[in-house]
Parts: structure tokens; C-alpha cells; sequence
């Protein structure tokens, strides 16, 4: 079956049918309006798996996708039209540009934890492949023009294995914990609320979710006080009853983040229920920074809080890790918050908020070493998803220009050719010729307004001076 799905999608493509700018308009206009009629169906299907509240869906996963496809009807003429780039001497009367063009057939390896469903007509375009692992291992064995996939980094690992047999570049959104770290002197009540929210939302099956909070000391009871009262406001005094607090996704996730707490006395929370699949919003307080707990992705309700004396010490904890997903700080001083990003690394990072880098299309989402690869979002979906391929059209003409590259060679040709093609770039652009010739026309507006203030400061009359020159 995987065999057979990847030959119709191949077979679309060859087509060549898909590469109209208005056809893939067309399919984005039927994608959204296919998530628009089955959202009903998609929350409710999220409701079973998950546990997920009716409202929750849309706000964290549907709406974000349907701004992504409002965003690409809008612009997609502009990202597929051809990139005009700076020319040298050489090329001037020339055409240089990029022309983006689709690599082809892209396998995407879905995740569970916030899935949605894509059923288009025809199917041949957009072959859907249900199942686990066996079947995912199946369609590794075949060649693709690209791979995105989404989860864990030892999957991760795998897929790009599995990839390299065929020289197939990959996308890979790997996730890893993301700190999120709590200066003294912010507004600690916001921060905690703030972080409740991205923490616990979908049971904290989040890839970007805050995995775990640096804090001084002195602040760690207040972070913990401030988390109990926000979880009190969101899920009231059994979030077990809750409609807004979900479910982990298997019994095989829900023991993984048990064996987690392991050792630890709960200061919110901890109370469970295998039947289903219940665990409780957790905060776990003065954590080890080498304890098991601080080593792998929890993916869970789980908190942990590590003390730090400072921020100082907090950018060494960051940086002796690998490089998260995400990094949050809740700081008001703009020059702590400056020195922060410049000298951490992470997929993204989101100051004095969680999780909302992510909603913004016009900023790339990825991440970098061990929690990622490549980018999405926008335009940079549109461009990770494209050859940019480069394009130079000459003129047989003007043959006299590129004498000097031909031998015979001596020293004058070549200067020469070392003068024209170490010349600086040159941009040819419509917008660039637009604003040059408006800057021509005010320097002549400007010229001439300062040879008549010139006259006049002379002493001459400019007027009868003109109209003299004019009989005479």
C-alpha cells in the first residue's frame, strides 16, 4: 500500500498539473474550507484521543493552520514569482534571478499530539498512509523528494538514517526541554500564570511546552504558590473534572511519566489514575540538575523547577545542555533580556510569554542541533519546501565585453576580466530603478532650487535677469 500511494502521488507530480500557481490556489481555498465544515469532527476526534476540550482545539491547532492557508492564498503569487538578485559588469545587461520551483513529493510523518485531518480530492495528490511503526518504516524505504517529520530525537535519528540511502534532505522538529527562566524582578503573578497555561495546555504534550523553570531561591515559594492558584482559576479544585484538562495520549506515555516522578514529593499536584489515563498538573520544587527527570523531554504535566543563583549562572545551565526547541524568559530589564538571547542558542525564544513564537506565520519555527533542523511558517514553508534554483539568462550580444575571459591571455585582458569580475554587485531591481529615478529627479528639483537661491543671494533679479536673456 505505501508502495502504491507513493507511485500516485509521483505520477500527480510528473503530471505536471500541481505547479500552476492557480491550481495550488485552488487547493488551498478546498483545504480551508474542508477544515472549516469538519471542525466539529476534528475536536470531537480530538475529545476521545486526548481529552481535549471542544474549545481548546481551535484555539491551539485550527486556527493556526487556517491563518497559514489565508497566509498562502494571499501571497503565493509573490513567493512563486522569479527572485531578481544583484548583478556584476559581466551580467548587467543580462537576466539573474532565482526561480523557485517545488521539489517534488514530500513525505510528512504526522505526530499525535496535535494532529488534524487532510482529506482532498483527488487523492492521488495527497495519499494519506494510517498506521505505526511498521508502516513508517515501510515508507523510509522508499525514495522521496523530501522528508518533514515531527517527534522524538531517536525517531529523528532513524528518519534521517533512513533518508540518507537516498540523498533525501529532511525537515526534522525534534522538540528537547526548553527552559523557561523567572527573574526576581518581574511581575511573578503574570509569569506563572503565563507559563501555567503553556505548561498544562493539551496535558503538557507539547513540543515547545516550558519542560522546566530556572529561579533564584529566594522566589522559588512564590513561582510555586502563583502555579497553585493559577491551576486553581483554570481547572478548579479536581482538574480530573475538568473539561478544559485532557488525557495522556497511552497507557505506554502515562507509565514513561510516572517512572519520571519517581523519587520526588509532588509540592502541586501528583495525584494519577491509570484507568484514564490521569495525571494530575505537577510542580516538583529544588530538582537536581542531574536528576533523570533533567535529562530526557518529559512530554507530561510535570514541572520541574531548578534553582539558580542568578542569570548568570542561569546561561551556563542553558548552554551546558543541548540547544532547546524554545527558550522563555520573564524579565523586565531590556538589556538582561538582550544578553539572554545573545548569548544562548535555541530554536526560538519568547520573552515575558510561552508557546506564542509559534502562532506568528512571518517567524520561521524550527530548531537547531539536537532539537531540530530546517524551518516552517509562511513563506519559510514555502521556501524549505522549494529548489532554489539558480537562473542566468545572456544575450548573445556585446561579445566585445567578454573578450578579456577568452585566451589568449596577457596582462591587460587580464586586468580586465579581474576588474569585471571583482566589480560590485549591482541591484537591477524594478523597486530599486523606481527609487532611482525618483532620487534623480530630486537631486535636479534640488540642483536647480539651489542655482536660483544662488542668483538671488547674487543680488540679481531672476526674473527680469530670464526675461532679458529671453528678448535679447
Amino acid at each position: 500500500m505505501e508502495r502504491q500511494a507513493l507511485q500516485r502521488a509521483r505520477e500527480a507530480f510528473l503530471s505536471g498539473r500541481t505547479r500552476a500557481v492557480e491550481f495550488r490556489l485552488q487547493q488551498l481555498h478546498a483545504l480551508l474550507k474542508m477544515i472549516t465544515e469538519k471542525e466539529t469532527d476534528i475536536s470531537s476526534a480530538l475529545k476521545e484521543d486526548l481529552n481535549r476540550s471542544q474549545y481548546d482545539t481551535p484555539l491551539l491547532e485550527l486556527i493556526s493552520i487556517e491563518n497559514e492557508i489565508k497566509l498562502a492564498i494571499e501571497k503565493l503569487s509573490e513567493w512563486a514569482a522569479p527572485r531578481p538578485v544583484e548583478k556584476n559588469l559581466l551580467t548587467i545587461s543580462d537576466e539573474a534571478y532565482i526561480q523557485l520551483e517545488p521539489l517534488g513529493v514530500v513525505l510528512i510523518i504526522g505526530a499525535w499530539n496535535y494532529p488534524w485531518a487532510v482529506t482532498l480530492l483527488p487523492l492521488d495528490l495527497y495519499p494519506v498512509v494510517t498506521g505505526g511503526v511498521s508502516e513508517t518504516q515501510e515508507l523510509l524505504r522508499l525514495r522521496f523528494d523530501h522528508i518533514f517529520y515531527t517527534g522524538s530525537g531517536a525517531v529523528g535519528r532513524l528518519v534521517m538514517e533512513a533518508a540518507a540511502r537516498h540523498l533525501t534532505p529532511v525537515t526534522l522538529e525534534l522538540g528537547g526541554k526548553s527552559p523557561c527562566y523567572i527573574d526576581k524582578d518581574c511581575n511573578i503573578r503574570v509569569a506563572c500564570r503565563r507559563i501555567t497555561w503553556g505548561k498544562f495546555a493539551n496535558c503538557g504534550q507539547t513540543c515547545i511546552a516550558p519542560d522546566y523553570i530556572l529561579c533564584e531561591p529566594c522566589i522559588q515559594g512564590r513561582v510555586v504558590e502563583c502555579i497553585r492558584q493559577t491551576l486553581l482559576e483554570f481547572y478548579g479544585p479536581d482538574p480530573k473534572s475538568s473539561p478544559d484538562y485532557g488525557r495522556i495520549i497511552s497507557r505506554r506515555h502515562f507509565n514513561r511519566i510516572m517512572g519520571l516522578m519517581e523519587g520526588y514529593t509532588a509540592v502541586v499536584g501528583g495525584q494519577s489514575d491509570a484507568s484514564q489515563r490521569y495525571i494530575a498538573p505537577t510542580v516538583l520544587k529544588d530538582v537536581p540538575p542531574h536528576s533523570r527527570l533533567m535529562q530526557e523531554e518529559i512530554f507530561g504535566p510535570l514541572l520541574p523547577i531548578v534553582t539558580v543563583s542568578d542569570m548568570d549562572e542561569a546561561i551556563r545551565f542553558i548552554n551546558e545542555r543541548e540547544k532547546p526547541l524554545a527558550l522563555y524568559l520573564f524579565c523586565s530589564d531590556k538589556k538582561a533580556v538582550k544578553r539572554m538571547i545573545e548569548e544562548t542558542s535555541s530554536g526560538g525564544v519568547t520573552v515575558n510569554d510561552v508557546l506564542m513564537h509559534y502562532t506568528l506565520c512571518s517567524l520561521p519555527f524550527g530548531g537547531v542541533g539536537q532539537s531540530g533542523m530546517g524551518r516552517y511558517h509562511g513563506k519559510h514553508t514555502f521556501d524549505q519546501l522549494s529548489h532554489h534554483r539558480a537562473c542566468l539568462v545572456r544575450s548573445l550580444g556585446m561579445e566585445n565585453i567578454n573578450l578579456s575571459r577568452y585566451p589568449p591571455q596577457d596582462r591587460r585582458r587580464a586586468r580586465r576580466a579581474r576588474m569585471a569580475l571583482t566589480s560590485p554587485l549591482i541591484d537591477m531591481s524594478k523597486k530599486t530603478l523606481v527609487w532611482a529615478v525618483v532620487a534623480t529627479i530630486l537631486c535636479l528639483g534640488l540642483l536647480i532650487t539651489l542655482l536660483i537661491v544662488l542668483l538671488v543671494a547674487s543680488g540679481l533679479n531672476c526674473t527680469c535677469w530670464f526675461w532679458r536673456g529671453f528678448y535679447y
